[in-house]
């Protein structure tokens, strides 16, 4: 009854779907606030009409939090899902194939901005609670809903919501899905996030610019200075010179090894057709799914500094810098490694600059044991749909505020999320399958009903 009850409502909540992805709230842009406000209302209205008993929608120093509840039961568990309305700027318009605020299905996927991050995936868990309250003219567990409006711009909104918030979001388990799978078939639940520390770290030589003719052979050159320290961070074979990263990095479980070593979903030679490289980079005596998905990265992301405009101009800056982040193991606290960077720049600077180093970000990561009861329940639920036991999957992205979760709630979360790789979560023509979207409904209801009992 519930998986016919999902089929036959699909296409009434795929409407609904893309009411909600015609509105463009871009949350990066100041001019779209006013539209990441009125995706929240939108929201706000749904969970009033599937019949929560309360629902708000609080103000904060930034963009909104929408927060629903019903929880009638003392004696069943209670699931707090979590969730973002907001999505990324849509450019370059002119690489999309048709309107991204103008959702359109081709070959059975969705494509508009937001159709998996993260509209459409919270749609999975809509759609399911919808469906099992035909079936049963109720939730069969407790709900709390959360739904930011900052995630997609690193706001801490949320994270002080929650901090400030705890005894009213306390729940048995967080459920979040935002994260995807290996492909479609090979079903994968993720189990844990890494940290980020993003930072800018600034040089400075000579008081002012001077003339290569001059002053060279005597003055400092903050721009070489940058790639004397970047090298000496990180070795040609990936090393990062940071001891304390690689003492922060959990153990792994002989099970996921192994799996590891038999890469049955070619994970290897999917990274090299995503990327289009020739070889992969980095320690490769490590497997891809540790370096990509649990050991720590040191990344550079731009460097800012001299003349970079048309022809030529033979001046030594007197300033640069380079944008850099860390991944962090799942488990280490950002503040330490940051303190951990700082240190390892000051050793390795060449002599005779001045440094500053500002943070742009930063967040910790999270994990789940792949035994807990509830994620256990998660993987039977999958399993049935799928017809074959989900993987585990270690997903190298961070969503701070799932650390925020684990740390203040202490509750496990589940990242149960259905994106696929090729999804284009944050470029032109975004896109979600609709047989996994469909799939997510039915693996997410069986999930709640199995709590229920």
């Amino acid at each position: 009854m519930l998986s016919k009850t999902i089929d036959a409502q699909f296409e009434t909540r795929l409407t609904e779907l893309k009411d909600w992805l015609a509105i463009p709230s871009i949350s990066a842009l100041p001019e779209h606030h006013a539209d990441v406000r009125k995706a929240g209302v939108w929201a706000q209205k749904y969970l009033e009409s599937m019949g929560f008993t309360h629902v708000e929608m609080t103000g904060t120093a930034g963009l909104p939090i929408v927060y629903a509840e019903h929880c009638p039961y003392p004696d069943k568990p209670t699931v707090l899902f979590y969730g973002h309305v907001d999505v990324q700027p849509a450019d370059p318009l002119e690489l999309w194939k048709t309107p991204p605020f103008e959702a359109t299905i081709r070959d059975g996927k969705l494509f508009a901005r937001g159709a998996n991050d993260d509209k459409g995936q919270c749609m999975v868990w809509l759609g399911a609670l919808q469906a099992l309250k035909t079936v049963h003219g109720h939730f069969p567990v407790n709900v709390k809903v959360i739904l930011e409006s900052e995630e997609e711009i690193g706001g801490h909104a949320v994270d002080d919501y929650v901090k400030a918030h705890a005894e009213k979001l306390k729940c048995d388990a967080v459920i979040v899905c935002d994260t995807s799978m290996y492909n479609e078939n090979t079903p994968s639940i993720c189990t844990s996030l890494r940290g980020i520390v993003y930072t800018e770290i600034s040089v400075q030589g000579g008081k002012t610019d001077m003339h290569s003719g001059h002053y060279g052979g005597v003055a400092p050159n903050p721009l070489h200075a940058l790639t004397l320290l970047i090298s000496r961070l990180k070795n040609e074979d990936g090393h990062i010179n940071i001891p304390e990263l690689y003492q922060a990095i959990p153990p792994v479980t002989e099970d996921e090894k192994a799996f590891w070593e038999a890469d049955p979903v070619n994970f290897t030679q999917s990274l090299h057709e995503e990327m289009a490289t020739p070889q992969l980079y980095g320690e490769n005596e490590h497997s891809p799914y540790a370096r990509t998905g649990l050991r720590p990265t040191l990344e550079v992301h731009g460097i800012i500094g001299g003349f970079v405009g048309e022809g030529s101009k033979t001046v030594i800056p007197a300033k640069a810098s380079v944008k850099l982040s860390l991944r962090l193991p799942p488990g280490m606290a950002p503040q330490p490694a940051l303190e951990a960077l700082t240190k390892a720049v000051h050793n390795h600077m060449p002599q005779g600059y001045k440094v500053d180093i500002k943070t742009h970000g930063m967040g910790a990561g999270m994990a789940t044991e792949w035994d807990n009861p509830y994620m256990l329940k998660a993987r039977k639920a999958m399993a049935t749909v799928y017809g074959k036991e989900p993987a585990p999957m270690r997903m190298g992205g961070s969503v701070p505020v799932c650390a925020v979760f684990d740390s203040v709630l202490k509750s496990p979360v589940l990242l149960v999320g259905f994106g696929l790789p090729d999804d284009d979560l944050h470029a032109p023509n975004e896109k979600y399958s609709l047989n996994q979207l469909k799939k997510g409904m039915h693996t997410m209801a069986l999930l709640l009903e199995d709590l229920g009992r």
